[in-house]
């Protein structure tokens, strides 16, 4: 069986959006595989396609004594391993220019650019330069209409393999907050939307340096998402969220992804129907 590849993404109609799902960042490759494997055993039976996303390194941290991961090479090979073992395409962050061709060479499908890096002209054109597909995640202190500007920097290159997501806005100092009006306003810039379900609902900047969260609202965020029409929906996993690594306050336990599914497919063929 070949790997499914990007273009795959374009069946996603029929289940009426497609999923970037996978832990916040590798932890060991052990539990990385028992994410993917859940995550792709789901996505199969329900028939959606799906991207799986882990971040090999993350390079945005509060506090210098965070994880940030178990070494780039090493998270790298996991995430290739992934791919190759069930056959679908992979996600990461990346974070300099130098990191754009290091993830390629790794057969990385999408580069994802982390929000507080969407402004960053040399990292766009970077990540455009490879061919691989580009995900441009929104800054939380930017409009949807500004993307314009982050796409404009990759297609100029000859690349339009773009995907732009929607992972809140700051509202005050330890808040965000998704304006739904963002998601016709960047899809008619061209590209698919995705709506970054579980970063739109953490709580940063908090006294103790570690993001809090509001996990209890992944279901009714991501709902009002299929409901507005994106075409995917991005959410973090893991099977005890409470000892994950990183990110733990806003990811979704991997044993209510199920029933979350369902419930987005039911929405789903609903609102194609108007």
């Amino acid at each position: 069986m070949r790997i499914r590849g990007i273009q795959y993404l374009k069946n996603y109609e029929k289940a009426g959006f497609f999923l970037i799902a996978g832990p916040c960042i590798i932890e060991n490759e052990k539990i990385t595989t028992e994410i993917a494997s859940k995550v792709i055993e789901i996505t199969d039976r329900l028939e959606i396609p799906v991207i799986f996303k882990a971040s090999y390194r993350k390079a945005n941290r509060s506090r210098s004594d965070s994880f940030t991961g178990i070494g780039d090479i090493r998270g790298l090979e996991i995430l290739k391993n992934i791919r190759e073992q069930f056959k679908i395409p992979v996600i990461t962050d990346i974070h300099n220019p130098a990191e754009a061709s290091l993830a390629a060479s790794y057969d990385i499908d999408i580069l994802q650019i982390p929000a507080f890096l969407s402004r960053q002209t040399d990292l766009l054109e970077a990540a455009a330069e490879t061919g691989k597909h580009v995900n441009i995640k929104k800054g939380q202190f930017l409009s949807p209409a500004s993307m314009k500007f982050a796409a404009e920097k990759v297609s100029r290159l000859g690349n339009n393999n773009i995907l732009i997501t929607e992972r809140g806005t700051q509202f005050g100092y330890t808040d965000l907050v998704v304006d739904f009006r963002s998601v016709p306003i960047m899809k008619s810039l061209g590209y698919p939307v995705v709506l970054d379900v579980t970063h739109s609902l953490q709580q940063p900047n908090q006294s103790t340096g570690v993001s809090g969260g509001l996990p209890e609202l992944i279901e009714t965020m991501a709902k009002a998402g299929i409901a507005a029409g994106v075409d995917g929906i991005f959410l973090e996993t893991h099977p005890r969220p409470s000892e994950a690594l990183s990110d733990g306050a806003n990811m979704l336990k991997l044993d209510m992804l199920e029933d979350l599914l369902i419930k987005l497919k039911k929405i789903s063929e609903i609102v194609q129907q108007f």
